[in-house]
């Protein structure tokens, strides 16, 4: 038995306590950050992570592109070494000409390969990408797409909404991930949903009419729009605005899947 855990009678079986957080009765789950990669993911056949704000908007507009993004943790000297063995560009802070930046990556030659620094989305795809499973990148413009992918593909899946860091880096929940999340799984309509992928599509459903006002209201675009990005907050806004399914490859790097 794992440390922390109890052992509970249930349904007739003896389950640990651990286990009911993984929401296994379901095909369709949702949970947040770190944490629930390792544990709700790790019993996926696909992992689905959602940074709106900024990484899984970044790489939807590089795929789109015909490029390849190469997800990394945190931006140091590793990952200027890791950038060159790949082949490709680090990205830097934001306001310089490539970042986590969506309008920075707006104008990049077509099949650019880049190394995407994020401590919410880059991070959830490194610990996703240990679990087996298909690992794909989503946000508001690709929601649809991702849908019909995972409905293509059949089997259970862990939609991931990546969240924030406060600053003392514990993870803050960032409502613009909530909704994303929910704009996928509302369109699963063959698969089960857990009570919390309910609310998570709950949240988006409220939302649906709002997403513009309520991207820019929220903490996290209010925290770009006055740094000066109010047209990353834009790009993340539009809804169902790409095709690109972005998958990790083999390279663990997204691409786009051949649909």
């Amino acid at each position: 038995m794992g440390q922390g855990t109890i052992s509970i009678r249930r349904r007739g079986r003896t389950v640990r306590v651990a286990d009911l957080f993984r929401q296994m009765d379901y095909s369709a789950r949702f949970e947040w950050g770190y944490e629930g990669v390792e544990h709700v993911g790790a019993a996926s056949d696909m992992v689905v992570i959602v940074d709106v704000l900024s990484f899984t908007t970044c790489v939807d507009v590089v795929i789109g592109k015909g490029g390849v993004v190469f997800p990394y943790r945190m931006k140091d000297e590793t990952a200027r070494s890791f950038a060159r063995e790949n082949q490709a560009i680090l990205a830097g802070k934001r306001g310089e000409e490539i970042s986590l930046s969506p309008a920075s990556l707006a104008n990049v030659p077509e099949k650019t390969r880049i190394v995407l620094p994020s401590p919410n989305g880059s991070t959830c795809t490194v610990l996703a990408k240990r679990c087996g499973a298909i690992v794909i990148a989503a946000s508001l413009r690709n929601a649809s797409a991702v849908a019909r992918f995972i409905r293509d593909q059949g089997g259970t899946v862990t939609v991931i909404a990546s969240g924030e860091r406060w600053p003392n880096g514990t993870m803050r929940p960032a409502i613009e991930d909530m909704i994303a999340a929910g704009a996928i799984l509302d369109e699963l309509t063959e698969h089960t949903l857990s009570p919390e992928a309910q609310m998570a599509v709950g949240a988006f459903q409220m939302a649906r009419g709002q997403l513009v006002e309520l991207l820019q209201k929220c903490g996290s675009g209010q925290e770009l729009i006055q740094r000066g990005y109010p047209e990353d907050v834009a790009i993340a806004s539009m809804y169902n605005s790409s095709d690109a399914v972005p998958i990790l490859n083999h390279e663990d790097a997204y691409q786009a899947a051949l649909t």
